[in-house]
């Protein structure tokens, strides 16, 4: 569990205008740092930062919020996995990761992994002998000249304990080498964990090394492995990075489409040839979690680059289980003549391959026909056997909404009732992945979904929910509330506003002027909390249209004199946790045609204006139930005496908004 210290740690290490900067080119405009919305198509910017108070707003889609907040969006994540992606991002340590940790800090890790880098690396560049030698032919051999091999930080291992004795130089200890997984404790000593071997690092989506794979050079020795990966540890999960993800995340994003190769050599190709957005997953099958990870660049079609043997078929076929679970095109490319990327790009260029890349099939199209192809489905006893083949491969579908389309195209193919091929299907035992990626039989266990039953509707608008169901087709957990990006569209767009936008859909004229204003009113106590306490005596007679709101207040204004925005608007979040979001979409202070004292004035008497006539209102509607005299005259007084309250400041307002 994540603490509210460990929060807070990483608020305030987290440098937010910074880190919208990455992907949103902003404008300071006075206190404020403004650009377009990266969250909706926009060509005037309407999206603003305030750095002093540490929140967001847009004006155009209404959405707004804290860093934390921006994070869930930017990355989607859901809040608890905001916060650890800054902690990592800022190096921090947080209290869960600390409690569960046995061994060496993960920070020691990452320090030891970046030193064996860069070692590995100087090995390739300078060293001398036999094995840099053969590791520099070997990479000149696939076109990877010393530029590339500098732009990629390629690496050759020596072995011989070469590594340990650097790293142990530069003060490591023997647990934090092993904890690393460069190193490994044999007949009471340590040994390097990769040698003889060219050296492809892998790094986190912020650049840190984070995992190595090392490919044998050379003749290949008996019961030596061609290629060893990073086993997993407390810096690295093979199954939840993707290799350079940090390079493509932003061609991801900017051309919408994420490309998976199988090996290191020819994501750099691809990456080297110009198609920045390819990737290949580390030593195990293809994964729900890379997926996830690639949703995250809002990705709308996944292209899976296979070999066209019997393995590249297996992989397509393990694939196919997340059909269902995103809403990004799940693709399939095959190069002619079984070349990989790299041979393909070596022998025809990079203008051959935009157009398969194109034309890239539907995955299931290249499944149904790769196995469909090796039956004669002349005989009806053959016909059988291919549907409890094909059954076997769409099992991992059997409760999926896909389930119909895929029966009846099954059904068609093999002349048979859709009915039939939906039972086959049913009834088929489910493969799971196992640790080495490869298959498993299981039986099918019934999906547990939170909040409902298998089949029914998610209603909640993002896909951020703790909640999760087990999918007995997977071994990954799955939001239970993950809407497609199709539900999002036209007529399901209204359902997906923001919810405090929808709020003020019910409300009258007056009220929704009231609850603009009293925002107005808090979010310039957050931005000048000292400045507004000089009209707390006035805020403390409001009658307010939200009681939230009037928390609100009250927390900001009792914090210490000279309390900074962002600790105001913590006070303000621990009553109302949906403080950030109401307090980032002040616009009255960001306007420049006023003096800052005008600009307080002006808020708080809207607000006042508003409090009056709602207190009016109240009044009126308090003294149609009253016998007159006793109470009613005081009622009535009261309201005689804010009826000229109402004029003085109508005429202030008049006069400050003619100036």
């Amino acid at each position: 569990m994540i603490t509210d210290e460990d929060k807070e740690r990483v608020r305030q290490a987290t440098d937010f205008v910074q880190l919208v900067a990455e992907t949103v080119e902003l404008r300071q405009r006075g206190q404020d740092f403004w650009g377009c919305c990266p969250f909706h198509g926009e060509k005037s910017p309407s999206f603003k930062v305030n750095p002093s108070t540490g929140l967001w707003h847009c004006f155009g889609c209404g959405e707004g919020g804290d860093v934390f907040s921006y994070v869930q969006r930017r990355e989607n994540l859901d809040f608890p996995d905001a916060i650890r992606y800054l902690a990592d991002r800022a190096g921090i340590e947080l209290t869960e990761e600390r409690s569960a940790r046995r061994g060496p800090k993960r920070s020691r890790l990452l320090e030891a992994l970046d030193a064996a880098e860069k070692f590995y690396h100087t090995m390739l560049m300078r060293g001398k002998g036999e094995g840099p030698d053969e590791a520099r032919r070997y990479f000149a051999g696939r076109g990877f000249g010393s530029s590339v091999c500098r732009r990629w930080d390629l690496g050759f291992a020596p072995g011989r304990g070469a590594l340990v004795a650097h790293l142990r130089k530069l003060g490591f200890t023997p647990s934090e080498i092993i904890a690393a997984d460069l190193a490994q404790e044999r007949s009471g000593r340590l040994v390097d964990r990769f040698y003889d071997r060219v050296m492809f690092p892998i790094h986190d989506e912020q650049g840190r090394a984070i995992a190595f794979g090392g490919r044998i050079i050379g003749p290949r020795r008996d019961n030596v492995a061609k290629y060893v990966n990073t086993r997993d540890t407390a810096a690295f999960n093979k199954g939840k990075h993707l290799f350079a993800y940090d390079r493509a995340k932003e061609g991801m994003a900017a051309t919408g489409e994420a490309i998976v190769c199988e090996g290191y050599t020819d994501v750099i190709a691809m990456h080297e040839a110009g198609f920045t957005n390819a990737v290949a997953a580390l030593g195990t099958a293809f994964r729900l979690d890379h997926v996830r990870l690639m949703e995250r660049q809002r990705v709308s079609r996944i292209i899976c680059m296979f070999d066209g043997d019997a393995a590249g078929q297996r992989a397509a076929e393990r694939a196919i289980r997340y059909l269902d679970k995103t809403s990004a095109a799940l693709m399939c490319v095959v190069l002619p003549d079984g070349q990989d990327p790299m041979e393909f790009l070596a022998a025809h260029g990079a203008d051959a391959l935009r157009p398969i890349l194109a034309s890239a099939r539907p995955l299931m199209d290249f499944v149904f026909e790769k196995r469909l192809e090796g039956y004669d489905l002349s005989a009806p006893g053959r016909r059988v056997r291919a549907l409890e083949d094909m059954a076997s491969v769409l099992a991992p579908l059997k409760r999926s909404v896909l389930l119909h389309e895929y029966a009846t195209r099954l059904a068609d193919a093999l002349g048979m009732d859709v009915e039939d091929t939906k039972r086959a299907i049913r009834e088929a035992p489910v493969s799971e992945l196992d640790e080495g990626g490869s298959m498993r039989a299981s039986a099918p266990a019934p999906r547990r979904q939170a909040g409902g039953t298998a089949g029914e509707s998610p209603s909640s608008s993002r896909p951020v929910s703790r909640d999760v169901r087990v999918d007995a087709s997977d071994d990954v957990e799955v939001p239970s509330d993950y809407v497609p990006a199709e539900a999002y569209e036209e007529g399901a767009a209204a359902t997906a506003r923001p919810p405090l936008t929808q709020d003020l859909d019910a409300l009258s004229s007056d009220e929704r002027m009231q609850v603009v204003a009293e925002r107005e009113l808090l979010a310039a106590i957050a931005q000048r909390p000292d400045a507004m306490r000089s009209f707390g005596e006035r805020i403390a007679t409001f009658s307010w249209s939200d009681a939230r709101h009037e928390a609100m207040s009250w927390a900001m204004l009792s914090t210490p004199e000279g309390s900074s925005p962002a600790e105001v608007v913590a006070a303000a979040t621990a009553v109302a946790p949906e403080a950030p979001v109401i307090l980032s979409g002040g616009r009255v202070m960001g306007d420049d045609g006023l003096s800052d004292q005008k600009k307080l004035e002006l808020i708080v008497d809207t607000a006042e204006l508003c409090s009056c006539r709602r207190r009016v209102r109240e009044i009126r509607s308090r003294l149609r139930s009253l016998p007159a005299g006793g109470e009613s005259e005081g009622l009535f007084e009261e309201a005689t005496a804010l009826q000229r309250r109402m004029g003085e400041l109508s005429v202030r307002l008049s006069s400050s908004l003619s100036e």
